[in-house]
């Protein structure tokens, strides 16, 4: 776990590095920015609730604090972001209803990914009741449950009730080792549109490509920047073997921007994360550049604008 003590050192040291003039210059130097930004993953909590929240923990000063939209648009200044996908970390089913709430007065959330987790006796109610709201798009599983659905029936069952109710499953992913369960999962559920976030991980294109093959199954770019130890690289030639890894299987119509905020405050601040992948990103084609910034999360998740 960080402390705040090297949260401060890592992101002073990276702001400083930059400087006041190269942080300009790298913003010309990136060219026009995409037209419209979509922040495809997003966490929104508020640890002072009277009954508190389950994530992150009360031990973690960075992210333990009130998370709402109005901070998120204070963290990525000078950038400018449209839109977000807010992703419900908590397994409380009825967080799902707070984060829709916070949807309803926030036009700036596009999307709500909720949290409620296969095989839980009340699934299917639940997933029929929070469905019926039009920003709820979809849940997030964690990839140690791929095998335990792939060999139980009625949690297979309970994936496929997102497929038919047009609705995605994000997967959260931390090693190459469950890519070809997710594979599986994908070829098991052929209708299903898959989002598989935290890449890129160190792997060879073959593990990549096991779920890539599917042409439901996109790319979150939600884990890029990196701590070194105790250097977080803020050059974009460092990532970009791994990105040009990730962009090569998936192609430009399949991989997302996406944050991780606050999450990712644990590793460099807002600033540092966006403009990494900006340098990245800025060789591309002006239409691959809007699809890797928001139209690829419109694909995925079929957002709505708020009426």
């Amino acid at each position: 776990m960080v402390n705040a003590a090297e949260f401060v050192t890592v992101n002073r040291r990276a702001l400083l590095e930059w400087g006041l003039g190269a942080f300009a210059s790298r913003l010309f130097a990136a060219g026009p920015g995409p037209g419209t930004v979509v922040d495809a993953a997003v966490h929104f909590y508020d640890p002072s609730r009277p009954q508190g929240v389950p994530w992150p923990n009360r031990d973690s000063p960075i992210l333990y604090k009130r998370s709402y939209p109005d901070r998120y648009l204070a963290a990525i200044r000078p950038f400018t972001v449209h839109g977000v996908i807010a992703i419900e970390a908590s397994p409380w089913l009825e967080d799902n209803l707070w984060l829709l709430n916070v949807a309803d007065r926030n036009p700036l959330i596009r999307a709500v990914v909720g949290n409620i987790p296969p095989g839980h006796p009340d699934f299917s109610a639940a997933l029929g009741r929070f469905s019926k709201h039009p920003l709820f798009r979809g849940i997030r599983i964690n990839a140690a449950l791929a095998p335990r659905a792939l060999a139980q029936p009625e949690l297979l069952a309970d994936l496929k009730r997102l497929a038919g109710k047009d609705l995605s499953l994000d997967i959260l992913v931390s090693s190459p080792s469950s890519f070809a369960q997710i594979a599986e999962l994908a070829a098991r559920l052929p209708d299903l549109r898959i989002v598989v976030g935290h890449l890129p991980l160190d792997s060879e294109k073959d593990a990549l490509r096991a779920f890539a093959q599917h042409n439901r199954v996109f790319a979150k770019a939600s884990g890029v920047v990196r701590r070194i130890g105790d250097r977080v690289p803020t050059e974009a030639s460092y990532y970009k073997p791994q990105l040009d890894e990730l962009w090569d299987v998936f192609g430009p119509d399949r991989v997302l921007y996406a944050s991780n905020w606050p999450a990712s405050d644990l590793i460099a601040l807002y600033p540092v994360v966006y403009q990494v992948i900006l340098d990245y990103v800025s060789t591309k084609a002006k239409e691959e550049i809007e699809k890797f910034f928001w139209k690829n999360s419109l694909t995925a998740y079929k957002w709505k604008d708020h009426a």
